[in-house]
């Protein structure tokens, strides 16, 4: 038997489409709806503009990508809107959003993996040193680099700040990531935060993830007092905020980014959540994988041709584990599934706000995830904390009733990573397609063509700034103030929201802590780097992904002049866009997330 399609998502076809149609496009590669309607009346005034980004889900993490997690009012936006199957992130927090913020490749902006926080380095008996990260003199100007600095530049114009001069009122709420956390210079710090940086408004979290009842919260350039109320969720809290900033009391237009601090670790959601799915992952991981895949090919979200990788080295079988590891290990998957399923009730509020308001109709809203599910957790998760928990499954399963509670600090087991990423190779801060391509769902009524279908041009996260911004009639600007601003990478594609042939960007490269990729029209070579070896001595990989969509099949060796052409243009890009061209991995890093499985995988 096939695996069932989500509850809502089926109802909801239905709804739209008609049971003949739904049975049509089931079978088809792709969902097919709708008319385009021209836009009148409301539409001839700048739209709102709404940007969420989930923090750690995968390609197959909601339901219109083919999830059997319950996600019905993101379902709703997709099946009215259009979703991007061929849409690559940067493969891990901070530079997908510096590369989403900016419209520029994340080490053009000084953002080549997470901004300064603390400095890992061997410690004694294999383990590892942390300190705090210090800042660079005062003599050194802000953002001047290199590539590894974490400062953005102050001469990339980000998108907030080309909204504004274009007369909106710009909100961002929630996960920033995109400053130092010096801690020596509180000063050079805060220059970083979003005030200074184009937003008018500004309430959420600085760093990379935070507790989700007791989160470190900042309003402005202010620190807060930690929330204690027992009954407190930081994702209500944030979507409040949202209603609130979204009142219809302005003539001007608005900007919101809204970055969740879920799914990232902490695991955290009240019990009820986790309780839907009660029983629902005791088939494990890689059953969960194979059930996904049937799906997404009934949703037309991945061609009918496409390959499913095996499962790859360093991830356990599921059938090997024992009772205890595979009970212990189901309710971690419960935990994120009852978290996601929560995260899009948020999401729903802030949607059916928009349309009580009648403001629904004049709003772009872009929704996606920053990188491929989450793969730090290793084979056994992390209990008490995230990583490196050193909690034993078996004091695990003694505490399971306390999953996702304030107690914890949950992330769950790399293999359900792979599943989270279905149909692709790995996970999260890896360069293949597991790593990088995520769910974008484009929703603008009136100005999409066929509403529900698939659109497969192919997007980078650079592209969405100067795409919202060209939805609002204007772009980045070249000089700010008498200032030359760094160019701009990505390139608008909202012709893609009335036309399925419209062309995008060909080409595009890929650089994260020594692994590498370039993306050349239906061409894809990959590089893994062995921690200590040259990197001329990397082993690459090509891929035809017109063909191939999971890249499941290496052609590097039956194409090797292609491999050459492919290395060679890597190169071209790196050194355009990245200063130095490429960056040696952090040797701790590189074991503790066991990068060398993916040598000769």
């Amino acid at each position: 038997m096939l695996p069932k399609i989500n509850t809502f998502s089926k109802k909801y076809l239905l709804k739209l489409l008609g049971t003949g149609a739904l049975v049509s496009c089931l079978a088809m590669p792709a969902l097919a709806a709708g008319s385009h309607t021209k836009a009148t009346g409301n539409h001839a005034k700048k739209p709102n503009v709404i940007m969420i980004v989930i923090d750690d889900a995968g390609f197959a993490s909601l339901g219109a990508f083919g999830s059997e997690i319950e996600t019905p009012n993101i379902d709703q936006l997709a099946y009215s809107g259009l979703r991007y199957n061929r849409f690559d992130s940067a493969a891990i927090s901070a530079p997908t959003r510096a590369a989403l913020i900016t419209g520029r490749n994340p080490q053009t902006v000084n953002m080549e993996d997470l901004p300064p926080k603390i400095v890992i380095k061997p410690g004694p008996n294999g383990g590892m040193k942390i300190t705090r990260s210090k800042a660079p003199a005062n003599s050194v100007p802000l953002g001047s680099g290199p590539a590894t600095s974490g400062e953005i530049p102050t001469n990339a114009e980000n998108v907030a700040q080309a909204f504004q001069a274009s007369g909106y009122s710009t909100y961002a709420l929630g996960k920033w990531h995109l400053a130092p956390e010096y801690v020596d210079n509180v000063k050079r710090n805060k220059a970083f935060w979003p005030l200074q940086r184009g937003f008018n408004y500004y309430y959420g979290f600085i760093s990379g993830h935070t507790d989700q009842y007791h989160p470190l919260l900042i309003e402005d350039n202010h620190k807060l007092p930690t929330p204690q109320d027992p009954k407190y969720d930081l994702s209500v809290d944030l979507v409040d905020h949202a209603i609130n900033l979204m009142k219809p009391d302005s003539k001007k237009p608005k900007f919101l980014y809204l970055a969740l601090g879920a799914t990232h670790a902490p695991l955290q959601v009240s019990k009820s959540y986790i309780d839907e799915y009660k029983g629902k992952y005791a088939i494990g991981w890689d059953k969960l994988r194979q059930e996904r895949f049937i799906r997404q090919k009934q949703l037309g979200i991945i061609p009918q041709n496409t390959v499913l990788p095996p499962r790859g080295k360093g991830d356990a079988a599921w059938n090997s584990l024992d009772a205890q590891h595979k009970r212990v290990f189901a309710r971690f998957m419960a935990t994120y599934a009852g978290f996601m399923t929560q995260t899009d009730e948020q999401i729903g509020r802030l949607i059916k706000y928009l349309k009580k308001t009648h403001q629904y109709k004049n709003t772009l809203i872009m929704l996606i995830t920053d990188n491929g599910a989450a793969s730090e957790g290793g084979p056994n998760g992390g209990f008490r904390t995230a990583y490196g928990d050193r909690t034993t499954v078996a004091q695990m399963d003694a505490h399971l009733d306390e999953a996702g509670g304030p107690k914890t600090y949950m992330l769950y087991q790399r293999p359900w990573a792979y599943a989270d990423d279905t149909p692709f190779r790995r996970y999260k801060l890896w360069p293949y397609l597991g790593g990088v391509r995520t769910p974008l769902i484009v929703s603008w009524p009136g100005h999409i063509k066929s509403p529900g279908s698939v659109r497969d041009q192919y997007v980078n996260v650079v592209d969405l700034a100067p795409t919202m911004l060209d939805a609002a009639g204007t772009k980045f600007a070249k000089k700010v103030d008498g200032v030359k601003q760094i160019p701009v990478a990505g390139r608008s594609f909202l012709k893609t929201f009335e036309d399925k042939n419209a062309k995008t960007r060909s080409v595009q490269f890929f650089s994260l802590r020594g692994d590498r990729a370039i993306t050349d029209g239906k061409w894809r070579a990959v590089a893994m780097h062995r921690l200590g070896a040259p990197f001329s001595e990397d082993q690459w990989q090509l891929f035809n992904t017109e063909k191939d969509f999971s890249e499941s099949t290496d052609l590097a060796k039956k194409y090797p002049e292609k491999l050459k052409e492919m290395k060679k243009l890597w190169w071209k890009e790196a050194r355009k866009y990245s200063n130095p061209p490429i960056i040696k991995p952090n040797p701790v890093l590189y074991k503790f997330n066991h990068m060398s499985d993916g040598l000769n995988d």
